[in-house]
């Protein structure tokens, strides 16, 4: 039981043994000193959470945010001394914030567990007391002997028992480990061939093996990176910004309490007779200071904006649909949709800076075709499945290829029998009958047959020039890495033997192809030779080469093969997207230094004209810092560099040279890292990661050897390849293609960095806006810690009056059209290296809240501090409703300068920016004008209906609006006008296609014909224009906002020219700006 508890809180280590003893079936030993062994079970986790400790877990990291841990404090403090309010103002948005978060991460990690269960309850068949039972995969234990069939994945790391082949061998695919479709051979109780978790059976009806690795100890789970909490930029400036303002409510906390007890020194400010203090609290002095410094504390803690963090998380789960409805990210032939794993990192997306991009299955389809052959110096192409010399054209429509003779002949034998090849024979109903499943004509198609290779290059040549003809097979000669070749040895129909080799050409998929004919006295030598040698019990491998290089040698040419490896759609203009957006392009692949190479090129990842530098097969630390050395020194006037590096090098530049290899990378624009291990490729990640500049960090790959640099990265990205799921389970996104990262990035990115942006600097500027007041109020009441909002406004007032508005704006703002953000890449320049939540920005909107508390404050003392009797009747206003006053102005002000910042205008956005409005003053009347049976005090009764029947309030009201908002409307104007953005540039270009118009280059401006603007300019260059989309552009010099329009409505073109006419875009700005407050079109 206790065990059992230790597992589902996930602190049950698992086996920490550098060996094990594995009893088949389980049958342990029944005498001696056996120790049982304790393994993992054989459950998969993806998730961060159980039942048990998703409570106190999550707890930890909500109150590991600085906001919330300080509005705990807050909390607590309210409960043990006497504050100015009530403990509910900080108690209730805390439960809030915490309970939405709570709800949304439990949900994302429910889907987690949801993922996790499919794979942990798929159904496997064990052998348990002599019989095959079925049981769910989470059960299999370390020892158990399993069952798997054709076409299963394994269901844990198995070392293979048997087999239905002859030779008791079995063949798989790795496809969903590392994306190579390949055949792979596997033979009995071979501890190098251990069958892996994830891997699939093909070509064999079933086999029986015995589980020796199970659940998150098979390999492919330790590949994983521990799972941590990723945390995005914006969120690091956030607790930054959040400390800012600590130090700011502790600075007036500071500043108010050594004020009030500066002026209550003076004797004038002596308490009255009936209100002094006895001796003892004159002796604890102390004491008293430090309750009125929580007081204040307390009374000013609304500079923190604890519902922040709620919008924020609603803003990133609400989001994040976007990316699963968006239809340029579904894949139609798999039908798949862009999936969201994780939406905490949504504004991430529009900082990346490196992407590192796996190949096999990511950037290529591991699909070979064949493209053409060279055949005695004739050049073959393949063309409608036919076999056509350069040149000629295929006249053949029924798709059948002419006879063919001789060398071309003796080629296509060469190539359909020199191969390792398997078949399946999907269809076993062809051989009724005395049916041949080799009967199809001499090209390349066949119905019934599926081949497997262990290369695939195989596999696209013999699919496309088998033969029919039958040989009997004598000997294999096995490739290896060191001849780079493979042969076989034949019997022809008429007895005669022979002998073809194949052997690839170094950095292309090529292969020369060769023949030799044995007499019969030849052969009898070579099979003597090959039998001794693989009989030899000593130096087996050495005598095996010798009589390979005996026998393949004398050879006949026949010719050459070109096979190409298909890359995915787009991927080329994907990476040059990428390029020209300023992100670098890193491919971490494990395959061979030619084939990446190759690939590369293809790919535009490497160019033709770029130098590549090559970091290759260091064998010692002397020589890879020679080598690091040399290529840092090169400084040859090329523009851009590329560089080649392995693993075994990078090994050795990381040991000691990390930073001259920095260096190295720095210096290029692309980087290709071949014969990767999964673990290195999570090395060179978190070397990116960690270097100086902090740069963000994308991974993207499709197996699960991509799953530690996808869960290192800041970025996780699953490719949803064909086998295999683990890639997109522990990723942050999944999508089927990497086409779609341009548009992940370029757009989804973009938008969603800019909405959070804003979304925080505008909480930030409006708290500053309702807390300063508050502050400068205690000038004017002697410190006494006297509040100047009502409680209910303190606490609905980032609830329920402000918070509507900025979350809409947050999710449907559009700064430009998402075609423009992808037809432009540079655009997202403007956002990196997180510009908009920069110290400059930061600042701009903290002294902007600054200057408005004080307009707002200042506005309302001029109107009320000398003469309070503002009603025809003589009737005086009081404290409450100069607080209710300067509330109301606060509340319009800061929702008209969200309005100002919007570019994209929907209707829920005006129904929002107005009802909100609208419902502070239809709440306000219902509350102050009702008396509540349930309200202990009600100070607020009547206050707001006598402010509103006061023509004077609603003159001030309006004055101090437009005096907060006009300056900012005005620089906007200058900074449009003389120093425009490259974005800013792009929002001024409409229409589409060839016919797309950029009107900041002609400086011209599209608005209402019956405007006020058009009223403004009536001796301005006018043209009536008939506007035939449903939504078209209002670009004002003050917002570039978007709004929607009926589609039949006129339009008049004001033309005007910024050098001889610059006061007109700040008179047009002005109309505008009334024209959309007021009008609203």
């Amino acid at each position: 039981m206790l065990r059992w508890i230790r597992q589902q809180l996930g602190f049950d280590p698992p086996h920490q043994s550098e060996t094990r003893t594995v009893y088949v079936a389980n049958r342990f030993p029944q005498h001696g000193h056996y120790i049982p062994q304790r393994f993992a079970d054989n459950r998969i986790i993806s998730s961060k959470y159980t039942i048990w400790n998703f409570v106190p877990k999550n707890l930890f990291e909500q109150f590991r945010r600085i906001a919330n841990f300080y509005f705990l404090i807050i909390f607590l403090v309210q409960l043990m001394i006497d504050t100015p309010t009530s403990p509910v103002t900080s108690g209730l948005p805390l439960f809030f914030v915490i309970t939405v978060t709570a709800i949304k991460q439990g949900y994302e990690d429910w889907l987690r567990h949801k993922a996790d269960n499919e794979v942990n309850g798929a159904p496997v068949f064990v052998v348990r007391s002599g019989s095959l039972v079925q049981t769910r995969s989470k059960n299999i234990r370390v020892g158990d002997i399993v069952r798997v069939a054709k076409d299963e994945t394994f269901p844990a790391d198995l070392v293979l028992l048997s087999s239905d082949r002859a030779d008791g061998t079995c063949h798989i695919t790795t496809a969903s480990l590392d994306g190579e479709t390949n055949l792979k051979v596997c033979v009995p109780l071979g501890p190098e061939n251990l069958l892996l978790r994830g891997a699939r059976l093909k070509n064999t009806k079933e086999i029986f093996g015995v589980a020796v690795y199970t659940g998150m100890e098979s390999k492919m789970a330790l590949n994983y990176k521990c799972k941590s909490q990723k945390r995005s930029a914006v969120e690091k400036s956030m607790n930054t910004f959040l400390i800012i303002y600590l130090g700011i409510l502790l600075f007036e906390a500071v500043l108010s309490t050594i004020l009030k007890y500066a002026w209550q020194a003076e004797n004038k400010w002596d308490e009255p007779f009936y209100n002094q203090k006895t001796e003892q609290e004159k002796n604890i002095v102390f004491i008293t200071f430090i309750s009125d410094f929580l007081a204040f504390l307390v009374l000013y803690n609304f500079i923190i904006p604890i519902s922040l963090y709620v919008t924020v998380e609603m803003q990133k789960f609400l989001g994040s649909f976007f990316i699963g409805w968006d239809l340029d990210l579904y894949h139609e032939e798999t039908d798949q949709k862009a999936q969201v794993n994780t939406s905490d990192l949504n504004e991430e997306l529009g900082q990346v800076e490196y992407v590192f991009t796996d190949k096999t299955g990511t950037l290529t389809e591991n699909e070979m075709h064949f493209r053409e052959c060279s055949i005695n110096g004739t050049k073959y192409r393949e063309a409608n499945g036919k076999l056509v010399p350069e040149g000629m054209t295929d006249d053949s429509p029924d798709g059948s290829t002419p006879h063919l003779i001789g060398d071309e002949l003796l080629f296509l034998k060469a190539v359909s029998l020199c191969h390792t090849v398997q078949i399946s024979y999907d269809q076993p109903d062809c051989l009724v009958g005395g049916g041949d499943p080799f009967s199809h004509a001499n090209g390349f198609s066949s119905n019934y047959m599926e081949y497997y290779a262990s290369s695939p290059d195989e596999k696209a040549l013999v699919e496309h020039s088998v033969c029919c003809f039958r040989y009997k097979l004598l000997h294999v000669l096995e490739f290896d890495a060191d001849r780079r070749r493979m042969s076989v040895i034949l019997q022809t129909p008429s007895g005669n033997t022979v002998f073809y080799s194949s052997a690839f050409v170094k950095g292309l998929r090529t292969l020369v192809v060769a023949c030799r004919h044995f007499s019969p006295k030849e052969y009898i030598d070579v099979d003597r030779r090959l039998n001794m040698a693989r009989t030899a019990l000593q130096q087996r491998e050495e005598k095996l080469q010798e009589a390979f290089s005996y026998i393949e040698r004398d050879l006949q040419l026949l010719g050459a093969t070109g096979v190409e490896d298909k890359l995915q759609d787009k991927v080329q203009e994907t990476i040059e997207a990428l390029r020209l957006a300023g992100i670098k392009v890193w491919v971490l692949t494990g395959d061979k230094h030619e084939t990446a190479v190759s690939v590369s090129l293809s790919c535009g990842h490497f160019h033709r004209t770029m130098n590549i530098l090559e970091l290759l097969q260091q064998r010692s630390d002397n020589e890879c810092a020679e080598q690091l050395g040399r290529l840092a020194r090169s400084r040859l006037k090329i523009m851009m560099h590329g560089l080649v590096v392995d693993g075994a090098s990078l090994s050795l530049a990381l040991r000691e040279h990390e930073k001259l290899f920095m260096e190295v990378c720095k210096n290029c624009s692309a980087v290709l890292c071949c014969r990767m291990a999964p673990l290195q490729k999570a090395k060179v990640v978190r070397l990116i990661k960690t270097s100086p500049e902090k740069p963000i960090t994308l991974a993207i790959g499709d197996g699960a050897n991509d799953v530690s640099m996808i869960q290192e990265a800041h970025v996780g990205i699953g490719i949803m390849g064909k086998e295999g799921r683990q890639a997109v389970r522990n990723s942050d996104y999944a999508i089927a293609r990497f086409k779609f990262l341009a548009k992940l990035l370029l757009v989804h990115g973009h938008f969603y960095y800019i909405r959070i942006a804003t979304l925080v600097q505008y909480f930030f500027y409006k708290n500053v806006c309702f807390i300063t007041p508050q502050f400068l109020y205690q000038f004017f009441c002697l410190f006494s810690q006297q509040t100047l909002y009502d409680s209910v406004y303190l606490t609905l007032y980032n609830i329920c009056f402000t918070s509507l508005p900025i979350l809409v704006y947050s999710l449907f703002e559009q700064l430009v059209h998402p075609h423009v953000l992808q037809n432009k890449p540079g655009l997202y320049r403007d956002i990196s290296r997180n510009a908009m939540l920069s110290f400059r920005t930061f600042l701009y909107w903290t002294l902007l809240g600054f200057c408005h508390a004080f307009v707002f404050f200042f506005g309302s003392y001029i109107l009320m501090g000398e003469d309070t009797t503002l009603m025809g009747n003589g009737q005086m206003f009081g404290n409450w409703t100069f607080g209710t006053l300067v509330f109301t102005v606060m509340v319009i002000t800061v929702t008209l300068k969200l309005a100002l910042e919007t570019h994209f205008w929907t209707w829920m956005n005006h129904f929002v920016t107005w009802g909100s409005i609208a419902f502070y003053f239809i709440f306000s009347l219902f509350y102050g004008g009702i008396i509540w049976p349930f309200l202990h005090t009600q100070d607020m009764y009547f206050v707001f209906v006598q402010l509103l029947s006061s023509g004077s309030a609603w003159f001030a009201i309006i004055i101090i609006v437009i005096t907060c908002l006009f300056p900012d409307v005005v620089k906007k104007v200058f900074y449009r006008h003389l120093q425009p953005t490259s974005t800013q540039k792009s929002q001024v270009t409409w229409g589409g296609g060839a016919g797309r118009k950029n009107l900041w280059s002609e400086e011209t401006l599209t608005i209402p014909s019956d405007s006020v603007c058009s009223h403004a300019y009536a001796q301005g260059q006018t043209q009536s224009v008939h506007v035939r989309h449903t939504v078209i552009a209002l670009i004002s010099a003050a917002g570039g906002c978007y709004i929607a329009f009926p589609s039949s409505f006129q339009y008049s073109s004001l033309v005007s020219r910024g050098k001889n006419n610059r006061p007109f875009p700040i008179l047009c700005a002005v109309c505008c700006f009334f024209h959309t407050l007021c009008v609203c079109v």
